[in-house]
């Protein structure tokens, strides 16, 4: 019986204790985004002799597992335009790495932060997640931000829009935030 009297206190004092917790806590509601940008990511691989064009380079070979040059590392520093065209004027940079990281199908893993650095935003985005490339369209996980998009969480959705073998192409990212600050 005195057992019973100890814990029955105990648990409302600690029920007390996180009770604004949990009254402040509001659960995720999907609706529209606060904030949306539709943008194009352009890469430009070296080949040996392309300094000048080169916006990424491979930092390791594949492992020669598979077909599909998995553990191929690239790091990259490439382009965002509002359009469709490379030599339009940047908005921003996409600064980062992807690898390959499937041996049966070409799949890449992407982790890299969008500078921008214009009149129109300040700040960063930050994205990550895995690229199915054979899929129509993908999702990558928008994980933070500063500047203009502090705090930022969101999904980030690639669609190839041209590709000419290892040397160039080109992302449609369809960038939604669903927490803004």
């Amino acid at each position: 019986m005195r057992m019973s009297v100890v814990k029955y206190p105990i648990f409302f004092l600690v029920l007390v204790t996180f009770s604004p917790v949990f009254a402040a806590r509001t659960p995720f509601k999907k609706s529209e985004p606060c904030k949306r940008l539709v943008l194009y990511y352009h890469d430009i691989l070296f080949g040996g002799n392309d300094t000048a064009n080169a916006t990424s380079a491979q930092i390791t070979n594949g492992t020669g597992l598979g077909q599909f040059v998995q553990g191929m590392l690239v790091v990259f520093d490439d382009p965002i335009t509002k359009d469709q065209h490379l030599l339009s004027t940047p908005v921003a940079r996409a600064q980062g790495f992807y690898f390959y990281d499937m041996k049966t199908a070409y799949n890449a893993w992407f982790a890299y932060t969008l500078v921008f650095n214009s009149t129109e935003y300040n700040g960063t985005i930050n994205i990550m997640g895995a690229d199915m490339m054979m899929e129509k369209t993908r999702d990558l996980s928008i994980v933070g931000g500063t500047g203009d998009f502090f705090m930022a969480r969101g999904i980030a959705t690639f669609q190839t829009e041209a590709v000419q073998g290892f040397k160039y192409f080109r992302l449609k990212m369809d960038i939604k935030l669903y927490e803004c600050y």
